[in-house]
C-alpha cells in the first residue's frame, strides 16, 4: 500500500493498534484537526490530533508516526512521498528535514545541564526544597514525558480490579450523551484556565468521592465523586481545583520531592522509567498530601475560575462541607486536606453569594450521574 489517493488528503499505510503485533493495511485521511485512520471496511480505528503526532526512527522511503503521551503504543507507517509530506505539513511535531531533531537535541543538552546543576544542589538545598525550585523550570514537554511515564503506574494501582479497558467509564454507544455532558464541563474549564498544556478527563470506576491530577495533565474523576455531587457545579469547582494543582505543578513538585535523587538522575539521563524510581514516583502522587497553603491555592484557583465560566464559585464549599462534615475524619473527597471548615471559610469569603449559570441542564446532568452505570 503505497499511493496516495484523493490529491494528498487521503492516503494509506500500516497501522499497528498497539495491542496485538497485527499489521493493518488503512486508509488514512487528513482533516482539519485530526488525523483519521480507517480499516478497509471504513471502520474507524482511531483519531489522532496532530499535536500528538510525532515522528519515530524508521527505514529510508517510510514515514514512521506513534502518538505522543498516549498509554497505547499505536504505530502508522506511510510508504507513499507526496503523502508523507503533506502529514509532515500539518504535525509540527513530524519534522522530516531533521531541525526538529536538532532543536531537541540542544534542548536536551540545556536540560541536561539543569539537572547537572540542580544535582548539585541537592546538599546543599536538600531535595525537598530542590524539588519546590525545579518544578516550575521544567519544560512543558519533560512534565509530559514525566507524566505519561507516572500515569500507567497510577492508573495500574488504582485499577485494584484488573479491569482493564473497563476501567474507563463511559466507552459504549449509549454513553454518548454522558460523554458530551462531560465535555460540555471539562472544556469551559480548559478554556479558561488556557494552561499551556492539554487536559485529559478520565472517569474511572472507584467508589470514592475524590479526584486526582497527575503531571503532565491527567486527571482522574473517580465515579464515587460523580455520586457525591448534587449538582454540575460541584463536580465541575473539584475539578477546577485539580486543574489548579496542575497549573502550580503540585503534582509534578510531589513526584520530585517523593522519588528524590533516584528520579533526578533519571532526569539527567532521560529515563523516567528506569528501575524503581517510577514506582515511588506514582506512589507520591497516589499518597500526597498537600500542604495547607498549596490547598488553599488550588482552592482560590478553582472559585476564580469557575467565575472566569459563569458558574457557582460556591460550589465547591458546598461539597466539601457536606461530604467532610464538622471533623476532619469524616472527611471522604480528597482525605487529607488540611481543615476542611477553614477552607469552607474561605471560599465562601472569595466567591461571590450568586449562584451563576448552571453549568449543565438538568438532563445532561443526569445523563452525566450515569456515565459508569449499567
Amino acid at each position: 500500500m503505497d499511493q496516495a489517493t484523493n490529491g494528498t488528503n487521503v492516503g494509506t499505510g500500516v497501522f499497528f493498534d498497539g495491542r496485538i503485533s497485527t499489521r493493518r493495511d488503512v486508509r488514512v485521511t487528513l482533516g482539519s484537526r485530526l488525523l483519521e485512520i480507517d480499516d478497509t471496511n471504513g471502520h474507524l480505528l482511531a483519531e489522532w490530533p496532530y499535536e500528538e503526532i510525532e515522528g519515530l526512527p524508521a527505514p529510508d522511503g517510510v514515514l514512521r508516526l506513534g502518538r505522543h503521551g498516549h498509554v497505547r503504543l499505536e504505530r502508522l507507517e506511510i510508504f507513499d512521498a507526496a503523502f508523507a509530506a503533506a502529514v509532515d505539513a500539518r504535525a509540527a511535531n513530524v519534522d522530516r528535514t531533521g531541525a526538529l531533531l536538532h532543536r531537541q537535541r540542544l534542548a536536551v543538552v540545556g536540560f541536561s545541564m539543569l539537572a547537572v546543576a540542580s544535582l548539585v544542589l541537592v546538599a546543599w538545598l536538600g531535595v525537598p526544597a530542590l524539588a519546590g525550585r525545579v518544578a516550575p523550570l521544567l519544560p512543558v514537554a519533560v512534565e509530559q514525558r514525566l507524566g505519561a511515564a507516572v500515569d500507567l503506574q497510577v492508573r495500574n494501582a488504582l485499577d485494584t480490579r484488573h479491569a482493564g479497558a473497563a476501567f474507563a467509564c463511559g466507552s459504549g454507544d449509549d454513553k454518548a450523551q454522558a460523554r458530551a455532558a462531560l465535555a460540555r464541563v471539562t472544556q469551559r474549564l480548559e478554556a479558561a484556565a488556557a494552561l499551556p498544556l492539554p487536559l485529559t478527563f478520565t472517569v474511572v470506576r472507584r467508589k470514592e468521592a475524590n479526584a486526582l491530577a497527575i503531571p503532565g495533565g491527567q486527571i482522574y474523576v473517580f465515579e464515587g465523586l460523580i455520586d457525591a455531587a448534587e449538582n454540575a457545579d460541584e463536580l465541575a469547582a473539584v475539578l477546577a481545583h485539580e486543574i489548579g494543582h496542575v497549573a502550580h505543578r503540585d503534582g509534578t513538585r510531589a513526584v520530585l520531592q517523593g522519588a528524590g535523587l533516584s528520579f533526578l538522575f533519571g532526569m539527567l539521563l532521560g529515563d523516567f522509567v528506569g528501575g524503581g524510581a517510577v514506582v515511588i514516583a506514582a506512589r507520591s502522587v497516589l499518597q500526597s498530601s498537600y500542604s495547607r497553603e498549596v490547598e488553599a491555592a488550588a482552592d482560590t484557583y478553582a472559585v476564580g475560575l469557575m467565575q472566569k465560566v459563569g458558574g457557582n464559585g460556591r460550589a465547591l464549599a458546598a461539597i466539601l462541607a457536606r461530604i467532610g462534615g464538622a471533623t476532619e475524619p469524616g472527611m471522604k473527597i480528597l482525605r487529607d486536606h488540611p481543615d476542611t471548615k477553614a477552607r469552607v471559610a474561605t471560599i465562601e469569603r472569595l466567591a461571590p453569594a450568586a449562584p451563576g449559570q448552571a453549568m449543565l441542564s438538568p438532563a445532561d446532568w443526569t445523563a452525566l450521574r450515569g456515565i459508569c452505570k449499567g
